[in-house]
């Protein structure tokens, strides 16, 4: 079971090692050149893998589900470009079998008691919350040097790969193995996703960026399995949307609480001792809260199936056995600013291209306006009497 975090991408590594001098430096994977060799070099190797989608389908040896995968991604494609207004270009018209579990494994990190992610910032891409690497040895001994440092790390595997568009003059993206076989629901919102990021994409502003892509897929999602998908799909989709709006809620109270401490830490200038027993206990509540919401999803009531197997709660035990600080700012850039992109779509009469054109205006705007004008589209709370 996959979460809805675990969706950042590498950077469009090709393109930024170009701008560098000295790409092929052998130095250590988290030095500035070891770091943009291992990228262009893995990003080779994945575009290589790459083969058309129609010469996929055509082959005898491949097995009947992938087919019929390969050819739902292709109805996906086209209703994403004919019903979404997403791009028509190379991306996602190839397939590559990576023969590992992630395409990439990334890095985020965040200060013991603030909720703000540490930042790698590059040419092209800008400043970013995360760094992607090709292989899960070489994310871990960054996060070793970032750990030394007095930070609270995090390494996680994506399965999804995205060069932002910048590669299509090259082939594309392609869909991975990584991710093939999800439910329907998921994989398709997976494409929608990831080709929102070729329509906008506001240099140095992850949030902006990663809740407007949420926006559109969650959308675009809804607008697939209600003319596209076959009742057994979209009750799948209910099912486990159900799982992760809960999550969501949990780790969105979660988020809260740990902020009102750290701005204790500020206010009320609190010693270090002091400080650590209200953020532990914190965690302490997370903690309880997510067995109590476990247990419901795996909980059968006499004559019904459960919410959840086992198999479909264990993404979630994963990311709750390593929360932390950088794993819950992270989830924040997917669902913080959602709701007022999805009020702007409704502002802009549910019209594709007239809510990407708004949403390019918003990126003219400097970073704080930018954020202020969106949470501006949010309806405002009834007062009480």
């Amino acid at each position: 079971m996959r979460l809805p975090i675990l969706r950042l991408r590498p950077l469009p590594a090709l393109l930024i090692c170009l701008t560098l001098a000295g790409c092929a430096s052998t130095t250590g994977p988290t030095s500035a050149l070891g770091y943009y060799w291992q990228s262009v070099r893995g990003h080779m190797q994945l575009m290589h893998a790459a083969e058309p989608i129609d010469r996929w389908i055509a082959r005898p040896d491949i097995s009947p589900a992938l087919r019929e995968r390969l050819q739902l991604a292709q109805r996906a494609r086209a209703f994403a470009v004919a019903e979404l207004g997403l791009p028509d270009n190379a991306s996602y018209r190839r397939y590559a079998d990576l023969k590992r579990p992630a395409a990439v494994w990334n890095v985020v990190a965040a200060p013991p008691y603030a909720l703000t992610l540490h930042t790698w910032c590059f040419p092209v891409t800008g400043c970013i919350g995360y760094r992607g690497y090709f292989t899960e040895a070489d994310a871990q001994a960054e996060a070793a040097e970032l750990a030394a440092q007095g930070l609270e790390v995090e390494v996680y595997g994506v399965p999804a790969y995205s060069t932002l568009g910048y590669m299509n003059w090259a082939g594309g993206d392609p869909l991975l193995s990584t991710f093939i076989a999800w439910p329907e629901g998921d994989f398709v919102r997976l494409l929608f996703h990831e080709l929102a990021h070729q329509v906008v994409y506001a240099k140095d502003d992850t949030l902006f960026n990663e809740s407007f892509a949420t926006a559109v897929e969650r959308i675009g999602i809804a607008q697939w399995l209600s003319t596209q998908s076959t009742p057994e799909a979209r009750a799948a989709f209910a099912t486990s949307e159900a799982r992760r709006s809960a999550f969501r809620a949990l780790t969105r109270a979660t988020r809260a609480r740990l902020a009102a401490v750290y701005e204790q830490k500020e206010a009320l200038a609190l010693d270090g001792k002091a400080l650590a027993a209200m953020k532990t206990e914190a965690m302490q509540q997370f903690y309880a809260d997510y067995a109590m919401l476990r247990a419901q999803w795996l909980a059968a009531p006499a004559g019904t199936a459960p919410l959840a197997t086992t198999a479909q709660v264990a993404g979630y035990d994963r990311w709750v056995a390593k929360a932390n600080n950088a794993s819950f700012a992270a989830q924040a850039a997917y669902d913080e600013l959602v709701p007022a992109f999805e009020a702007l779509f409704e502002r802009e009469g549910r019209d594709w291209p007239r809510f990407y054109d708004a949403v390019r205006q918003l990126t003219l705007q400097p970073l704080p306006q930018r954020h202020d004008t969106l949470r501006a589209q949010l309806p405002t709370p009834n007062k009480a009497p």
